[in-house]
């Protein structure tokens, strides 16, 4: 069982690293439809039709069929995404850059202090009659 959960997880997170979302399964239909009304009225085949929606025809496509965008804004795998996992890069002038220059925060208090924090019950004997009553 742990298996099968882990493959689920697995798969799930490959997934979603896709791009591909819930929605996208729902207006399915809408890019079958889509392509059939290509085939129909411009007679592309599927493969000419993912390309000019999802290729390296996309842009041709949008300019000369500005009448169909409605149509183009349904279809699924439309979702832009933006991943700040990438790490961040830090822009310096480390030609020009001198540590000498660098001088120290002055008043600053050192904050260090150390506390016995070691207690014994021998200090005193165990049983002892309160002192203040």
């Amino acid at each position: 069982m742990a298996k099968f959960v882990s493959i689920t997880i697995s798969a799930l997170v490959l997934i979603q690293s896709f791009g591909f979302h819930a929605n996208d399964l729902v207006v399915l239909d809408e890019l079958i439809t889509h392509a059939k009304f290509h085939a129909e009225a411009y007679g592309d085949n599927f493969f000419v039709f993912l390309s000019k929606h999802y290729g390296e025809l996309k842009s041709e496509h949008s300019q000369k069929h500005q009448e169909e965008q409605k149509d183009h804004e349904k279809l699924p795998f439309q979702q832009h995404s933006q991943f700040n996992n990438l790490p961040s890069v830090i822009t310096a002038d480390f030609e020009n850059y001198d540590a000498r220059e660098q001088q120290p925060i002055a008043g600053e208090d050192d904050n260090f202090f150390y506390i016995n924090s070691y207690h014994s019950l021998t200090l005193g004997a165990p049983f002892q009659p309160p002192r203040l009553a």
